[in-house]
């Protein structure tokens, strides 16, 4: 933030703002486009698409804008940017494809749809902004390779708290504090959440109710936590995490040596925790000079130190991520290679032969964070592609789910891409 607001005040003062295409129409789609229209400087909110145009028109009316321009192409999209309007559209191909758009945010939360928006804006140079954990989770690995290939940043967002873990991680790592665990702060979890058990809540918020469920449930907890891992080379110590009771995040240092992290460092997270939201880094120093002044600045005895941010805005501080992208090349995190966490489809219930998969925050299943090499050996299925695969046999409740257990829908490009992974950054022996 010190020097993106530097760099965009110029941008704003030289009017060349960085110009931004926002796809998807949600709730959160409508706060991103509120903070474009009401803070963001040096950026322009130039374009939003969404499958119904009426909620591309509702996000810009809600944030202000009460004339956006429909269009259908992206030579008209084009003109309507040069022009100085704001365009909406049922065409994410327009907003990917317009050659006076800087970068892409894909806020529709559909995996394959989403992956889809996300690889058609990579190949046409487009810088690409994630707010859903999705996509990165299951493809973000080869859809990194595919943006280093066009010369674009592909991010997942700051202010979820992937992007403020990995902007703690980056802040210790500078002062030359080794990160050895990264995590988040989970105030509650029951994995048998669902749409129906979220209503109340959902109808009272204004949200979908399957999203409020995979956050109850742990879906998105294990998707973060694989993007995590996915940037740092971090892992689940167990299936799923540990998860640490706690009554603050601070005393989740009680729980570990630093002969806890001699060989690999871990994602995790705290459960109840105050300050109860958020994001944290757990790193290592054991200089006697930096400890003596470590406790004195009461950041405790060492060698291990928590460092937390409590908040996290994704709406609000997406604004950074773009600005980060557009302007200095900078992913807020991205994966940093061959992937080496996933996730896992287990049973919600007994679910029987023949049943569709409702995907994340359904009815169906919920998701677990796991190491990329055992979910290659057994052959797992991730719980963001369970979207609509058909189940071939029986699965009791709380029983893992695997590709052989499934027939995936035909012809999805996340499959593909999920198959390429592998072969892009080799496979592990599933013998």
């Amino acid at each position: 933030m010190i020097i993106i607001d530097t760099a965009l005040a110029e941008r704003a003062a030289s009017n060349r703002p960085v110009r931004v295409a926002l796809v998807g129409g949600g709730y959160i789609a409508r706060c991103i486009a509120l903070q474009f229209l009401t803070a963001a400087k040096g950026m322009r909110l130039v374009a939003i698409a969404n499958r119904s145009i009426d909620k591309a028109r509702r996000a810009y009316c809600d944030a202000g804008c009460l004339d956006p321009v429909p269009v259908e192409t992206s030579a008209e999209l084009e003109r309507v940017v040069e022009s100085g309007g704001y365009a909406i559209t049922d065409s994410a191909e327009a907003v990917c494809r317009a050659g006076n758009v800087d970068v892409v945010i894909e806020a529709t939360g559909h995996v394959e749809f989403g992956t889809s928006v996300c690889l058609d804006a990579i190949l046409h140079g487009k810088h690409t902004i994630l707010i859903g954990a999705e996509i990165d989770a299951s493809v973000g690995p080869i859809l990194k390779t595919y943006a280093d290939r066009a010369g674009v940043v592909f991010s997942y967002t700051d202010g979820d708290e992937p992007g403020v873990a990995m902007n703690l991680y980056r802040f210790v790592d500078s002062m030359g504090y080794r990160p050895v665990l990264m995590g988040q702060l989970k105030g509650f979890l029951d994995r048998y959440r669902n749409p129906q058990t979220q209503l109340e809540l959902a109808t009272r918020l204004g949200q979908n109710p399957a999203v409020l469920a995979c956050f109850a449930d742990g879906s998105k907890l294990a998707l973060e936590a694989a993007i995590m891992g996915n940037a740092s080379g971090f892992v689940p110590k167990v299936r799923g995490m540990q998860g640490y009771p706690c009554a603050h995040v601070n005393d989740m240092l009680k729980s570990f040596t630093p002969d806890d992290f001699a060989t690999e460092g871990y994602v995790e997270y705290a459960l109840g925790a105050a300050p109860h939201t958020g994001a944290f880094v757990i790193c290592h120093n054991d200089h006697p000079e930096k400890r003596k002044l470590m406790a004195y600045l009461k950041m405790g005895e060492g060698p291990l130190y928590m460092f937390y941010q409590p908040y996290h805005l994704p709406p609000w501080q997406i604004t950074h991520s773009v600005a980060r992208a557009a302007l200095f090349g900078d992913p807020t995190i991205t994966p940093r290679g061959a992937p080496v966490c996933d996730t896992v489809s287990y049973a919600k219930r007994d679910l029987k032969a023949g049943e569709l998969l409702d995907g994340v925050g359904g009815f169906t299943c919920y998701g677990l964070v796991e190491r990329y090499d055992v979910c290659c050996r057994e052959n797992t299925l991730p719980i963001a592609v369970s979207l609509d695969c058909r189940l071939k046999r029986d699965i009791a409740k709380d029983q893992p789910i695997t590709y052989d257990d499934v027939d995936l829908p035909p012809g999805r490009l996340v499959d593909r891409l999920r198959a390429e992974q592998v072969q892009y950054f080799g496979s592990v022996d599933r013998a």
